[in-house]
C-alpha cells in the first residue's frame, strides 16, 4: 500500500516485524505495542530506527514514557468510521509530545485525510484506490 507523507506519496522504509520474528540490526523496524514493552531495553539498543504499531484498543497513556525512543508510531484504524485512532494520535502529539512521524493505518479514504492532519498525523498508509 502507498505511504502518503506530507502530501507526497513515498517509498515506506519501515519492516513490520511480527511479534515472533527476529528483528534486522539496522534496517527501520516496526513491532507491535506488546513487543515493544516486552523488549523495550533491547529495541532501544539497536543501530536502526524503531517504530511501534498500535491497535485501536491501545491507549496512548500505555506509550506516553516511550515516545522520545519512537521514530515512528503507526495508529491502526479498523474502519472508517472509528474515531479511536484521532484521539489517540491527538493525546500522542499534544499531551506527551510526540515528534516523530505520526501513521495512520486501515481503510482509510481521501475524504479523512484532512482531520488526520488536524489530530497530528503526517502519513496515512492508504488504500490503492484511496
Amino acid at each position: 500500500m502507498p505511504i502518503i507523507k506530507d502530501g507526497a506519496v513515498i517509498d515506506d522504509p519501515w519492516l513490520i516485524i511480527d511479534d515472533q520474528e527476529p528483528v534486522p540490526v539496522s534496517q527501520p523496524v516496526m513491532v507491535s505495542l506488546t513487543r515493544w514493552q516486552a523488549e523495550r531495553d533491547a529495541l532501544r539498543g539497536r543501530n536502526g530506527m524503531v517504530g511501534v504499531r498500535m491497535q485501536t484498543t491501545d491507549l496512548a497513556d500505555e506509550i506516553a514514557d516511550d515516545v522520545g525512543h519512537l521514530d515512528l508510531i503507526a495508529i491502526e484504524f479498523p474502519a472508517i468510521g472509528d474515531g479511536r485512532g484521532y484521539s489517540t494520535g491527538r493525546l500522542l502529539r499534544k499531551r506527551y509530545g510526540f515528534t516523530g512521524e505520526l501513521r495512520a493505518v486501515g481503510p482509510l479514504v481521501r475524504d479523512v485525510f484532512l482531520f488526520l492532519k488536524r489530530c497530528g498525523f503526517d502519513a496515512v498508509e492508504a488504500r490503492d484506490d484511496a
